[in-house]
């Protein structure tokens, strides 16, 4: 039996960090949504535990314990050959691993019927809980506060990633304002596409200021989407590099996509929908 599952890009559209525990783990509050690009992951009952990446963005993935699909997958004490296929740059800031992981425990959820996930599942990292949910959601604390938000109106964006990893560790370390304003405590009930850009323009990602220190070619992919036709807000994704902006329609994302694409031949480029 082969089971597959698709593991969607993970966008923060806001990113207030509004504190740090005594163990080091900083406190958030996010408005995550989920792209219509991601991996693939697939798994097979066999013998012996492997994982096969494949893919554009194989190259460097590791294929052994290593990689949090594999660690997913050893949870169910059941060996399966995995195919991770990588279409999300590594360290990118849009959740490429912890979604894998997510997409991996679902996988062999419906492969074992085993509906529970295993202890320790979670524990994989911090955003692999907002990834079980596959929505846009509200994630707070260290990412183990995760609420649903109905209703969000579609977004169409633009993401690029100028293929340059930045740590997430040294990012965080390189922050300064620690505790900051969280979003409100309850959120808009958002009539149309147009009022949530508005809304989330007037928000944050703290972590912008200190990535682009640490990669300062993140502020011209910032500026490279701010100035295409079209684009209603630009901002960086997580702990970067990848960035997104956003438009009012799909087709006006489609073009921009492709007018960036071809200006900039070696970043990653892709228009997508977020939900």
């Amino acid at each position: 039996m082969l089971t597959k599952v698709f593991a969607p890009a993970k966008v923060n559209l806001t990113l207030h960090v509004t504190g740090q525990r005594k163990d080091g783990y900083h406190l958030l509050d996010s408005l995550v949504v989920f792209a219509d690009v991601g991996d693939r992951v697939s798994v097979m009952e066999t013998e012996e535990m492997r994982l096969d990446v494949t893919g554009p963005m194989a190259s460097g993935v590791p294929t052994d314990q290593s990689n949090l699909v594999w660690r997913a997958a050893a949870l169910f004490d059941r060996p399966v050959a995995i195919t991770l296929s990588k279409y999300l740059p590594a360290a990118a800031g849009i959740g490429g691993g912890s979604s894998d992981a997510a997409a991996t425990l679902l996988a062999m959820s419906d492969l074992t019927g085993q509906t529970r996930l295993p202890e320790g599942s979670v524990e994989l990292g911090a955003d692999v809980r907002v990834c079980l949910m596959r929505r846009a959601s509200r994630m707070q604390g260290i990412g183990e506060v995760v609420e649903p938000v109905p209703n969000l109106p579609p977004l169409f964006a633009v993401l690029a990633n100028p293929r340059v990893e930045v740590p997430t560790p040294a990012v965080f370390k390189a922050l300064t304002a620690k505790e900051n304003p969280p979003m409100a405590l309850k959120l808009p009930k958002w009539q149309g596409t147009r009022i949530l850009i508005d809304w989330v323009a007037s928000q944050r990602n703290d972590l912008e200021a200190p990535a682009i220190a640490a990669a300062p070619i993140i502020a011209d992919v910032i500026a490279s989407l701010a100035a295409l036709p079209g684009a209603r807000l630009a901002r960086m994704s997580g702990s970067g590099a990848t960035c997104f902006a956003l438009f009012d329609t799909r087709e006006a994302a489609d073009a921009a996509a492709a007018t960036l694409a071809q200006a900039q031949p070696e970043w990653w480029v892709t228009p997508a929908t977020f939900s």
